[in-house]
C-alpha cells in the first residue's frame, strides 16, 4: 500500500511493484499528485487507486485493508511552503502520519516504510550526515519529519510496529513536477532552460547538496520492505548516492545534457538572488548504515540519473 502514490517518488513505487506482480493500493488525494502519473495502472487487475486523505483516518484505514507493506510517500513538501503555511504542512505531515501509523498497527500491517527528510539534520554542520548525529531543525517542514521519526519508534516499541525511516536527499528523476512555487530545483532549472530562460540560483551557487536519482530511491524502499536483519528495522537511514554536488556544477551539468538537444541552451545565462529561509548550506550523506544493514549499493550517480531524466523531461514536456 503506497499512500502519495500518484506524486513523483510514489507513482515510480507503484510502477516498480506493479512490474513485479505485487498487488499495490495507491492512496491520494491529489493535491499534489497527478492522475496522469498512475493512469496507465487503472486497468491492471492488481492495481487499485483510492481517492482520499491522509487527514481522514477512516480513508487510512480503508487503503491499509488488508495490506502487508506500507509506503509511506504522501506528505507536504517543501521547505518555503512549510514556512508560508506552517499549519497545514503539520496536518498533513504529523496529524496524517499519525493516522497512517494508527491505521497500520490496527490493520495489522507488518511492516510501514516511511519518507523520511534530510531536514532532519537541522543546524548541525557536521559532513557527511551520519544517522545518529542531527542537530536543530531550521523549517516547519524539518519538525514534521523529525516528529515522523519520533512517532514511528514510539510505534515500535509500544506496539510492535516495524517501522523504517528513510532519509531522502534531494531526490529527482522522471515525474518530478517542474510547475508551480514549490518546484524542485532540478525539473524547475530544465524547464526554464528548455524555455530558454535564466534560472534563479539562490545564494552565490556554493551551496551543495546529495542529489539522488529516483531509482537509488526505489532500490531503498524495497530492501527497507523485504529485509530479514533484526537490527535493521526500527530505525532510519540516509536516501542518498553518497557524494554532493554545488549548485554551479549542478547547472552546469544541465547545461550540458540539455545542450544536446538545442545548441541554444549553453548560451543561457544564470541569474544569482539572495540565499533562501531554512536552507541548509551543505548536504552530504553517509551511507555506511544502510549498506551494511541493508545492502544497499545505489546504481546512479548524479550524472548518471541527470542524463536519464533530462531525456525524459525533454521527450515529456518539451
Amino acid at each position: 500500500m503506497i499512500t502519495g502514490g500518484a506524486g513523483f517518488i510514489g507513482s515510480n513505487l507503484c510502477d516498480y511493484f506493479i512490474d513485479k506482480n505485487y498487488e499495490v493500493v495507491c492512496l491520494d488525494n491529489f493535491s499534489t499528485g497527478h492522475k496522469k502519473n498512475i493512469e496507465h495502472l487503472f486497468s491492471n487487475p492488481n492495481f487499485t487507486s483510492i481517492e482520499g486523505d491522509i487527514r481522514n483516518f477512516e480513508d487510512c484505514k480503508k487503503a491499509v485493508s488488508g495490506a502487508k507493506y506500507v509506503l509511506h510517500q504522501a506528505a507536504l513538501g517543501s521547505v518555503p511552503r512549510s514556512i508560508n503555511d506552517p499549519i497545514t504542512s503539520n496536518e498533513v505531515n504529523v496529524s496524517g502520519f499519525l493516522n497512517m501509523l494508527t491505521a497500520s498497527r490496527d490493520e495489522g500491517v507488518k511492516r510501514f516504510v516511511y519518507a523520511a527528510s534530510s531536514s532532519t539534520y537541522g543546524d548541525s554542520e557536521s559532513l557527511p550526515k551520519v544517522e545518529e548525529i542531527i542537530g536543530k531543525p531550521l523549517s516547519p517542514y524539518a519538525v514534521t519529519k523529525y516528529v515522523n521519526e519520533l512517532y514511528a519508534d514510539v510505534f515500535s516499541k509500544t506496539y510492535g510496529l516495524e517501522t523504517i525511516g528513510l532519509r531522502y536527499f534531494n531526490v529527482f528523476g522522471r515525474r518530478q513536477d517542474p510547475n508551480g512555487a514549490y518546484a524542485a530545483v532540478i525539473p524547475k532549472f530544465v524547464m526554464q532552460f528548455m524555455s530558454h530562460e535564466s534560472p534563479i540560483i539562490n545564494g552565490d551557487g556554493n551551496y551543495s547538496r546529495d542529489f539522488t536519482y529516483v531509482e537509488n530511491v526505489i532500490q531503498m524502499n524495497e530492501l527497507a520492505m523485504f529485509t530479514e536483519n533484526p537490527q535493521a528495522v526500527n530505525t532510519v537511514y540516509n536516501t542518498a548516492f553518497g557524494d554532493r554536488t554545488t549548485l554551479n556544477d549542478l547547472v552546469g551539468y544541465l547545461k550540458t545534457f540539455l545542450s544536446q538537444y538545442d545548441a541554444k541552451i549553453a548560451d543561457v545565462d544564470v541569474i544569482h538572488g539572495p540565499n533562501r529561509i531554512g536552507d541548509i548550506p551543505h548536504s552530504l550523506a553517509s551511507i555506511d548504515k544502510a549498506t551494511k544493514l541493508l545492502n544497499y549499493n545505489p546504481k546512479y550517480s548524479l550524472k548518471n540519473g541527470l542524463e536519464v531524466a533530462v531525456k525524459w523531461y525533454w521527450d515529456n514536456l518539451k
